[in-house]
């Protein structure tokens, strides 16, 4: 039985990933009138008087809901709400598994950005966070923009910024392993959507040289008159030569390529045409835009994947879960720039100088240090921003 036989066969006895079970005790008459009726009045009227006792009396504390509208699930595209269930269910069991985070999964029967957000907005009051998830761009950044200005609490669209952290700490440990330092690094981004963006922004702040971004229509440069908004003002910040050209135009003579974009874009000689030393993070899913054979024939030193069944994993598990349990630990208002930052560091950090080698770029998904050492950086850097309210 292949992966996905086995994967359909689970799934239909599962009958769902994740379950709800009561951490109250109702097996008598006594125990019910402390769950429910009559003594759950008391806490009720204790959060009346004072709201921010929802996290000490109930589980919003650490209770995350994980929220898509279904239009950019996985590889898969714009499947609906429905389809998108197993994927929301599986983030929600990642939560509990590798950070001991609850999370519910939500998904909403609009593609209008308005409705969604007032959707999220008015059931916030029973989540500690909001993770966004498989929401297609440009909506998705009205809808995270919109929605960090109406909660108190943190909103974090784990496509942009679960990808662009991790990639930071894989590049960061990627360039120690060539030897060249990150403010000489000249990337191509393949992929100018949610993902590609947030990643060239947070390696802008990482202090790479510069960075060209490529869609389908070539690289992005200022006067573009086909770039969206959210593209047009990335061309302002990357591509300071304002190169135009095809993707494999503006691969020659990079440093790094990394592709947020579709399997088999990349070739071979592509690879070859780039610096000596190349770093190459190909991340489409399941088939990357070049095999890591294929790079590596090309002469990549240092290769990267979003696959388990090759080495240098650059997978968001790693991410997720600790910010989200940081941010919990001290009720931080939002999750910042900085706390982005904070988590790629620690997560490079995590594999010790005597271990990095081109092979081994970041810790496994499953080392249990991640999440306690991004949770610890990111509650950290919300106490120092004072966004810490506990």
């Amino acid at each position: 039985m292949d992966t996905k036989q086995l994967a359909m066969e689970k799934h239909r006895q599962w009958k769902g990933k994740i379950e709800v079970i009561s951490r109250a005790p109702v097996t008598n008459r006594e125990e019910l009138s402390v769950a429910y009726t009559p003594g759950v009045a008391e806490p009720c009227l204790a959060i009346q008087k004072d709201p921010a006792l929802s996290y000490d009396l109930t589980r919003r504390g650490n209770l995350v809901a994980v929220i898509t509208d279904g239009t950019a699930v996985l590889g898969l595209g714009d499947i609906g709400p429905e389809a998108a269930m197993p994927v929301m269910e599986g983030k929600c069991a990642l939560f509990k598994a590798f950070a001991g985070v609850d999370a519910f999964p939500i998904c909403v029967d609009s593609k209008d950005p308005e409705t969604f957000i007032n959707t999220v907005a008015l059931i916030s009051k029973s989540f500690g966070g909001i993770n966004l998830e498989d929401i297609a761009a440009p909506r998705c950044f009205e809808i995270e923009a919109e929605l960090k200005k109406r909660c108190d609490i943190p909103v974090f669209h784990d496509d942009q910024h679960g990808t662009a952290i991790v990639l930071g700490a894989a590049l960061l440990n990627a360039a120690k392993v060539v030897g060249k330092p990150m403010e000489s690094l000249h990337l191509v981004i393949n992929g100018a959507g949610a993902a590609g963006t947030s990643i060239a922004r947070l390696l802008l702040q990482l202090g790479v040289g510069d960075i060209v971004l490529c869609d389908k229509q070539g690289a992005l440069y200022r006067g573009a008159d086909w770039m969206n908004p959210a593209q047009a003002q990335l061309a302002e910040i990357t591509n300071k030569e304002n190169k135009q050209g095809t993707l494999a135009d503006v691969m020659k003579g990079a440093d790094v390529f990394i592709g947020v974009s579709r399997p088999g874009l990349v070739t071979r000689e592509m690879v070859a045409s780039m610096a000596p030393g190349a770093i190459v993070f190909p991340m489409a899913n399941p088939v990357p835009e070049i095999m890591p054979d294929e790079a590596r024939a090309g002469g990549a030193a240092v290769i990267g994947t979003g696959r388990s069944d090759y080495p240098n994993q650059i997978n968001n598990v790693l991410v997720f879960p600790g910010i989200f349990k940081g941010a919990l630990q001290v009720r931080s208002k939002e999750i910042t720039e900085s706390m982005k930052l904070a988590a790629a560091r620690a997560i490079a950090a995590l594999v010790s100088e005597e271990e990095l080698n081109a092979d081994y770029i970041l810790p496994n998904a499953f080392d249990p240090r991640v999440a306690d050492a991004v949770a610890g950086a990111v509650a950290e850097e919300a106490r120092r921003l004072g966004l810490a309210r506990v």
